[in-house]
């Protein structure tokens, strides 16, 4: 059946026509960027008690920092949000590292964002975020908080350093 038997009007069939083309393109430029640029998305890890997450002697939260996996090759680092600071504020890996990143927060919502790489997230109270990302030139990639969390929220920061 024809587009006259229809009684679809050239104008529209011209705007359906760039609709779905347009439908095709998003779906496509998605599947490259997840599939071939390596985008991942977000989900909590596991859950944490937000409370005693940096005072229970078993969690890595109560000493964040970097963790060695295989040396020179894969680290952890764990990291904790809290009023307006980052801790560790700084965290030292190597150069082609692959690091996995694990952050919570013990108090309000925060964000997690890491200049320059794919890795952004929310974190949340009581839920791990994880992200994995390779760093491939040295130098220093800043993280800031990208959810409002209160007066000094623009202080809010700390520095991966990419060390050669």
């Amino acid at each position: 059946m024809s587009a006259k038997q229809m009684h679809i009007d050239p104008f529209e069939r011209n705007w359906i026509v760039f609709s779905v083309i347009m439908l095709v393109l998003f779906a496509t430029a998605v599947a490259v960027a997840a599939f071939g640029m390596g985008i991942q998305v977000p989900s909590p890890e596991t859950r944490v008690d937000p409370k005693t997450v940096a005072s229970d002697p078993n969690s890595p939260w109560a000493n964040p920092g970097v963790r060695e996996v295989v040396a020179g090759k894969k680290y952890d680092v764990y990291i904790l949000a809290k009023t307006w600071q980052y801790l560790p504020a700084e965290v030292k890996v190597p150069v082609g590292a692959k690091v996995t990143f694990y952050v919570t927060s013990m108090d309000v919502q925060h964000g997690f964002k890491l200049q320059d790489t794919n890795v952004n997230f929310q974190i949340v109270p009581g839920q791990v975020s994880k992200l994995t990302t390779t760093f491939t030139k040295p130098g220093s990639y800043n993280y800031i908080c990208t959810e409002y969390c209160g007066a000094a929220h623009a202080a809010m920061y700390g520095v991966v350093i990419v060390e050669p």
